[in-house]
């Protein structure tokens, strides 16, 4: 497993402005951003008993969990996602869907998951099965993404944070969402390194790092 490093900063909006305008200065912006931005819609899992909610709040160290996601409301390109963290290191593993097949995991149809070809289709049927994971909430943010070749650094700026509440459907153009937070995320990743120039650009004084989660403050009613 591929293991990066991953930390957080929950920031106030000029905080973002300062930010920006530094990575603006230092950084690339991330070729696939339209603006300088791209729209993000995640369904996140969990179990009856909340197994990755819980293991987020309580801080446990080895946690993992699976989402699906797209970006720009173009269901053309989903991804399938599992995310693992072992303290501060993070790894990311993410298998295409087909529309069709995102959909039929959100309807609960997945006899068709055993025989995919992809190892992290099978590894999700079998914690529905095993574990009872299932789909729990979609989490909408916006995302400003900036990224430095040396050290694979990746710095991104998330806020406009929404949740569709009970709604699953990701697909569905009109399931409602509603803000539940005003925070920003200040989030940097990167590799072996953490080039200077961007552990500058990113230095705010009296802030820490934190343990911020979208998928927590989109939980907040349910």
């Amino acid at each position: 497993m591929d293991l990066r490093h991953e930390v957080k900063h929950e920031i106030s909006y000029t905080d973002m402005l300062i930010l920006r305008q530094r990575l603006q200065a230092v950084a690339y912006p991330d070729p696939h951003a339209v603006d300088g931005k791209y729209l993000i819609r995640s369904l996140y899992f969990d179990n009856l008993s909340d197994k990755a909610l819980r293991e987020k709040i309580n801080g446990t160290p080895q946690r993992e969990k699976f989402r699906i996601r797209y970006y720009n409301g173009d269901t053309s390109v989903i991804h399938l996602e599992k995310k693992s963290r072992i303290d501060s290191l993070g790894n990311k593993q993410s298998a295409s869907l087909t529309r069709e097949q995102a959909q039929s995991i959100v309807d609960g149809d997945t006899d068709w998951m055993p025989e995919s070809e992809l190892p992290l289709i099978r590894e999700l049927y079998s914690k529905m099965r095993t574990q009872g994971i299932a789909p729990k909430t979609i989490v909408d943010y916006t995302r400003e993404p900036f990224v430095f070749p040396a050290g694979n650094v990746r710095v991104t700026l998330d806020y406009n944070i929404r949740s569709g509440l009970r709604c699953t459907d990701l697909l569905k153009p009109d399931c409602v969402t509603v803000p539940v937070s005003d925070s920003i995320v200040l989030e940097v990743k990167w590799d072996g390194f953490l080039p200077d120039i961007i552990r500058d650009a990113v230095h705010l004084t009296d802030t820490r790092a934190g343990a911020f989660s979208k998928y927590a403050a989109c939980r907040i009613y349910g």
